[in-house]
């Protein structure tokens, strides 16, 4: 039997929590400034924190055996990180961040449809209704009527 606090379960709750609070967190941050030198800021704090993780954990070590692949598209994810990021911060600047953060979770439906397509996924009819409820859901959580 696995342990909870090893499952995907738990580090996924994790990550929308950590989601939520750069969200508000983002918002206030970014309001006397230009959004994308707050995503600078943002970016080296990243590049410290996990820096400091991982030369503490000692994984620098396997950087000569990751293979080419692994590498093309990791900086790929990189791109589309940064790229997200910006848009993201520029959003909060314009918007609240009640309304930025469930259009920014629109990527939810984005990845099922991505998932399906490139990676050969399988979803049932009951996996895409609920699919179908967080893209309804995000923009009536985004859209003040």
């Amino acid at each position: 039997m696995s342990s909870p606090v090893l499952s995907w379960q738990v580090w996924a709750l994790l990550a929308a929590v950590f989601a939520a609070l750069t969200a508000i967190f983002a918002k206030v941050g970014v309001e006397d400034m230009s959004s994308d030198l707050a995503t600078f800021i943002r970016t080296i704090v990243i590049l410290v924190a996990l820096g400091a993780i991982l030369a503490g954990l000692g994984e620098f070590r396997a950087l000569p055996h990751i293979s080419a692949k692994s590498y093309v598209f990791l900086v790929l994810s990189g791109l589309a990180t940064g790229a997200s990021w910006l848009c993201y911060f520029r959003a909060l600047k314009l918007g609240n961040a009640s309304q930025v953060a469930p259009i920014d979770k629109l990527s939810i439906v984005l990845v099922a449809v991505f998932g399906t397509f490139f990676l050969g996924e399988e979803l049932s009819g009951l996996n895409w209704l609920g699919i179908g409820a967080i893209a309804v859901g995000a923009l009536l959580v985004a859209w003040r009527f």
